[in-house]
């Protein structure tokens, strides 16, 4: 059921606020990390291999990387704290980046608690200089201090910032993704929501920014309080297919990139199936057409770009969809902001 509202909730405030300073802070998370960005560049460049463990949101941006660090030659993988916790892989030879805003997630300290980190080269991102993981390993710290708003927003600008830290100590490019952290690009997204007011539940679909739609989902999820879930373009087309009708919206992330078309293949189908679909748009490409697409583009732009230009854009979406059905939208009502049980 969609909602009219007037007021902005309070939680949905409290998000506001974090946004309007978040491209500040992750900038300001870029200059200050130089010397331990380098020395974590050194230590992949060393071992090869990166392993990135997080939960929720700080997993999203693992997601949203990961690509960016294999292009570069490097064995990177995402994994959850809570897979490594019980079906672990081995940490021996691996540079490994434990990531939470808050740095107090129970499984964070669980990991330190029972694993053997001996043989690993391990490093903290966190947003809290005082917390457990800061204390516990080498730690890049975000600016700004601890996100507090429900759902993440700021967490995942600035942990992508130290990332980017990262990568341009590795010799990567980062002009273009600092540009769009120094001039975001918004736009309006109350039209594309009211293009979803029919729907029950939400999934989203990337390719080489999947990571961006599984941080999306996550956040509709959290604010929206109805089913919205990830799942990557390819496997979209493997099954789940058959759940598509006017009752579920469809999401899809695209940007300068090989699959570009594939993306655009997919919407065609999903329309076809009776889906309204979203497009978030970095490719550059034309706009898809297709009865019950609905296109949301910035300019054409690949890897951190894209992440940055897109996820502005996916936030204020991800916003104005939950005000339309949660009165109280930011305001959890079954979960907490740093979750201390497993």
């Amino acid at each position: 059921m969609t909602m009219t509202t007037t007021e902005r909730p309070q939680g949905v405030k409290a998000i506001d606020a974090e946004m309007a300073r978040q491209h500040q802070d992750a900038l300001r998370t870029f200059e200050d990390n130089g010397a331990l960005a380098a020395e974590i560049a050194a230590s992949i460049g060393r071992t090869g291999r990166l392993l990135m463990l997080g939960m929720g949101a700080s997993h999203a941006v693992g997601r949203m990387v990961e690509p960016i660090y294999r292009r570069r030659g490097i064995e990177a993988i995402a994994l959850t704290l809570s897979e490594q916790l019980y079906q672990p892989l081995g940490l021996a030879g691996r540079t490994v980046l434990i990531a939470s805003q808050s740095g107090e997630s129970a499984e964070v300290r669980r990991l330190f608690e029972t694993q053997d980190l001996a043989g690993a080269e391990v490093f903290g991102l966190t947003l809290s200089p005082t917390s457990f993981l800061a204390g516990a390993a080498r730690s890049m710290i975000g600016a700004g201090g601890v996100e507090t708003a429900f759902a993440a927003t700021r967490s995942l600008t600035v942990t992508l910032a130290m990332h980017l830290t990262i990568l341009a100590a590795l010799g990567e490019d980062v002009a273009p993704a600092l540009e769009r952290l120094r001039h975001p690009r918004r736009l309006d997204t109350r039209a594309a929501a009211q293009h979803f007011a029919g729907v029950n539940a939400i999934a989203t679909s990337g390719r080489s920014l999947q990571g961006v739609a599984e941080a999306l989902a996550l956040g509709l999820t959290e604010l929206s309080r109805i089913p919205c879930f990830a799942h990557e373009g390819g496997q979209l087309r493997h099954g789940p297919m058959e759940m598509l009708g006017p009752h579920v919206g469809v999401v899809i992330v695209r940007a300068t990139e090989p699959t570009a078309e594939l993306a655009a293949g997919l919407a065609r189908s999903v329309a076809e199936a009776g889906s309204p679909v979203l497009v978030l748009d970095a490719s550059g490409e034309a706009p898809i057409e297709a009865d019950g697409v609905v296109t949301l583009a910035v300019k054409p732009d690949k890897g951190l770009a894209a992440i940055l230009s897109l996820l502005p854009v996916a936030q204020s979406f991800m916003i104005e969809f939950a005000m339309s059905r949660a009165a109280d939208a930011g305001t959890p009502v079954r979960s907490t902001k740093v979750t201390r049980s497993e």
